[in-house]
């Protein structure tokens, strides 16, 4: 990686926290505080989210009948992500120390807290723990398959992609034949930002 990209990365982790910081401060302006992984509402604002959640019979009235023909369609993905999710699991916790790739921590892309919030009724909070499983499982299973590919075969796409995982950037050049032979064995030793981030926690 240039001295360039590594400094454009550094920038990118400052933002990073920089937004972690601005979201904190909404805590304190919607009344709530994190304490052990746990989502704590005050009293005042439990109590009046309470009062704005939509009864379930006038959200089930409301909704248009499409929308209710689609949820089987939409909830019978939840089978095949559970399959993947174990497979993945599996998959990472046998062949990861074979190799020496750091194993993902499933807590750090699934959060399902949003069941937490008093103004949504029971169909929306299953519907957003639903949301919140498949989509940090998606987020989850993308860091697997990203540690992988930087082990087996850590080259950048000659064409532009539109998202990339976040192994990605460390990946050799397209094209760049010598780096690929020459550094491939670092390249696959190349985990150190992950330790420290864990040696952090």
């Amino acid at each position: 990686m240039t001295d360039k990209l590594a400094a454009l990365l550094a920038k990118i982790k400052v933002l990073e926290h920089e937004l972690l910081a601005e979201i904190q401060k909404k805590q304190t302006q919607f009344g709530y505080t994190i304490r052990e992984k746990k989502v704590r509402f005050t009293a005042v604002v439990k109590a009046h989210n309470k009062k704005l959640a939509m009864k379930w019979a006038r959200y089930i009235h409301e909704s248009t009948f499409f929308s209710l023909l689609s949820a089987p369609v939409i909830w019978s993905c939840l089978f095949p992500v559970l399959l993947m999710d174990v497979v993945c699991t599996f998959y990472q916790f046998f062949c990861f120390p074979i190799y020496g790739i750091p194993k993902v921590r499933r807590a750090d892309y699934i959060v399902i807290d949003r069941h937490k919030l008093g103004y949504l009724n029971f169909f929306e909070r299953l519907n957003c723990a639903y949301c919140g499983y498949v989509n940090g499982f998606l987020a989850y299973a993308t860091e697997i398959a990203g540690r992988t590919e930087q082990y087996w075969c850590p080259i950048k796409h000659a064409l532009h992609l539109k998202t990339t995982h976040s192994r990605y950037q460390k990946f050799f050049d397209y094209g760049d034949a010598e780096q690929y032979h020459q550094r491939l064995e670092q390249m696959r030793q190349d985990f150190e930002d992950l330790k420290k981030e864990t040696d952090g926690q």
